[in-house]
């Protein structure tokens, strides 16, 4: 089991979630945490519009994220903070994903933004982080989930089985719904809300973002896009995705 002591964070979880890889990029922005840093990046348009801190999901680093993903937010008017994980891109230490939760209150601190601007944008993996931030900060201003996951426990399932952990379905159950709980986590969030998934998403139906959708506090919208999969979803809806985007950053600064 991983130093942490959750099962989240054993090993053998961690191999088969995470795909971490070098991967290298201008001006890195720097995150110190305990014994590790994070190599994220920090793009600023203005100290009066509100920052995107978005975390992306297993198989991407924050690299595949700048210049074409920068530069549409930056016209959006949003500041962004691509958040990295441990071991991914220009940053040491190793992925966990129970111990990683740790690193969103690190991240927002070092911001230093007022987290009543800060928007949670999280990808898949990454909206167990973005949900976790919004939970954090209930007063941030936004959350959006891209791709999201609203039951862990079936995404763990597909790469390990119970055992390998040491523990059984109930006992992984019960640590799932501790550390990584969607439907609580959402409730105590009120700020703003926008889910986009694919109809044909084929690793996360889109199921998950009907029931993310449905646990999320008004003001919220349920995007579905007919094109597209779980890893298309952006260049198949470009226009569609960023005009979402986008009107929902118009909503946020009416309100700020």
């Amino acid at each position: 089991m991983n130093k942490s002591g959750s099962l989240l964070d054993h090993p053998l979880l961690a191999a088969r979630y995470f795909y971490p890889w070098p991967s290298r990029f201008a001006d890195p922005f720097f995150v110190e945490g305990d014994g590790f840093r994070l190599g994220c990046r920090y793009r600023r348009v203005s100290a009066d519009a509100p920052t995107i801190v978005h975390f992306h999901g297993n198989g991407e680093t924050v690299a595949d994220y700048v210049e074409d993903f920068e530069e549409r937010i930056a016209v959006l008017g949003a500041n962004l903070l691509l958040a990295e994980y441990r071991g991914y891109g220009m940053s040491s230490g190793e992925p966990a994903l129970a111990a990683m939760l740790a690193d969103v209150a690190l991240i927002v601190d070092a911001s230093g933004a007022d987290p009543g601007r800060i928007v949670f944008f999280g990808r898949s993996l990454g909206s167990l982080y973005a949900v976790h931030g919004a939970s954090l900060f209930p007063q941030a201003a936004g959350l959006i989930l891209e791709s999201g996951i609203a039951d862990p426990l079936d995404r763990i399932l597909v790469r390990v089985e119970p055992w390998q952990l040491d523990t059984d379905h109930a006992g992984l159950r019960e640590v799932v719904d501790r550390e990584l709980d969607q439907r609580g986590k959402l409730a105590a969030f009120g700020g703003r809300t926008l889910v986009m998934h694919t109809r044909n998403d084929d690793l996360v139906p889109v199921s998950h973002a009907e029931r993310l959708y449905a646990w999320a506090n008004e003001p919220k919208e349920l995007l579905v896009f007919e094109r597209g999969d779980h890893n298309t979803i952006l260049p198949a809806n470009e226009e569609a995705y960023f005009d979402a985007v986008g009107a929902f950053i118009r909503q946020l600064q009416t309100l700020m």
